[in-house]
């Protein structure tokens, strides 16, 4: 018997959105989370630090279906990776971290600021985290930076460097007043006129 589907082009998928359970969010489920986002362990060493934002579309929409991942070193410049063969002082510090944005677009990573990493090159990078976002209507993620106002060293990082001075914003979070805990704001816009910049790795 013929098929009576309509003839066509399948249509491609995108990388979101998510259903929840793939994000095993803070002990809501019956296993262990296999990613959180809060990076600290207790033998962390390092100024412990939080990241936070909002996510927001190009017409300026939060979006709440977005998955964000952060890769980064400890806070000796060191990276929980077999290619990175030095000695771990923090054993159980993975340096990665997932989460998915809240219903208003809104983002939080609980973890410590990392400290400086060589480049291929050997030269020092300043203190960054790796962000990987992952939102509807996109058929591959996208790679870009978290950096620290305030770091000398942002002035001579080789990757930020390569990025036009009048973007360099879009990829710095501003540390918000306060006492206690150092508490750093980024917010991703992913299309529009603050849209952040996205590298091509």
């Amino acid at each position: 018997m013929p098929s009576t589907k309509p003839e066509g082009v399948t249509p491609s998928q995108t990388v979101g959105p998510y259903f929840a359970y793939g994000l095993t969010s803070n002990g809501k489920y019956d296993w262990n989370d296999a990613f959180s986002n809060n990076l600290v362990t207790p033998d962390t060493s390092g100024e412990r630090i939080r990241v936070e934002g909002r996510v927001f579309d190009g017409d300026g929409a939060p979006m709440a279906d977005c998955m964000l991942e952060i890769w980064q070193a400890d806070a000796q410049g060191r990276f929980s990776d077999p290619q990175d063969n030095r000695a771990l002082p923090n054993s159980s510090f993975k340096g990665f971290g997932r989460i998915g944005t809240d219903a208003n677009g809104g983002y939080a990573f609980d973890t410590i600021k990392p400290g400086q990493v060589a480049d291929p090159d050997g030269k020092l990078q300043a203190p960054h985290l790796v962000l990987a976002v992952f939102a509807r209507g996109m058929l591959l993620h996208l790679y870009s930076r978290i950096y620290f106002d305030g770091e000398a060293s942002n002035a001579a990082d080789p990757v930020l460097a390569l990025v036009p001075a009048d973007r360099r914003a879009t990829l710095i979070a501003t540390r918000q007043p306060g006492s206690g805990r150092a508490v750093y704001r980024l917010d991703i816009h992913m299309q529009g006129d603050n849209e952040t910049v996205f590298f091509d790795v």
